[in-house]
């Protein structure tokens, strides 16, 4: 079995917002599997169900973004998964254009809180990571404050391309294609 899991922050008042991206791209998979992830457990909304025949779990933590870990680890000790193998974690990237992705499966946190949390708590740099663009802020606005703004409609179009072109990624990476993933997605996209 494999755990996808989306970052980003509970209740209405998040959705939409640059740092739910993750949550985005579980939604999309959850619907594309008509896998239901509504049931509480681990401190998350959880869904089984199966990606292209494979077994996963859909999970978006309610623990907000800088507490992901807490989850993460709890979902992983259930399910006695290989955290460096069998878990990929979705996120926002400040640092990639908008909608670009790009796939590791080891580093470091990034400066981004909820991935630092992550390693903390999986005592761990590896495991699979998807990080989506969600654009550089502007040089007045602080970082929290960029990573909770919403996007516009023309940004919103491209960052649902990058939610789809997640959802490819995952599919690659559950059927031990990570490599092909990268290879694919890894690159400069030129808009």
């Amino acid at each position: 079995m494999y755990i996808i899991v989306g970052l980003g922050n509970p209740t209405a008042n998040y959705q939409n917002t640059r740092h739910n991206i993750g949550f985005d791209v579980i939604d999309k998979l959850a619907e594309q599997y008509n896998i239901s992830v509504t049931q509480k457990k681990h401190k998350a909304l959880i869904g089984k169900g199966n990606v292209k025949g494979i077994p996963v779990l859909l999970v978006k933590p309610q623990t907000f973004m800088n507490l992901s870990g807490e989850s993460v680890r709890a979902a992983v000790d259930f399910y006695k998964v290989n955290s460096k193998e069998e878990l990929v974690i979705i996120y926002d990237d400040v640092s990639l254009d908008l909608g670009q992705i790009r796939i590791r499966t080891k580093g470091s946190a990034g400066g981004h809180n909820g991935i630092r949390n992550i390693i903390a708590h999986l005592q761990s740099q590896e495991f699979n990571r998807i990080k989506i663009g969600v654009g550089e802020k502007s040089s007045h606005m602080d970082l929290a404050q960029y990573v909770l703004s919403y996007f516009t409609k023309a940004e919103r179009v491209l960052a649902d391309e990058g939610v789809e072109q997640a959802v490819n990624a995952v599919e690659l990476i559950i059927n031990h294609e990570c490599s092909r993933a990268m290879n694919a997605f890894n690159k400069k996209v030129e808009r």
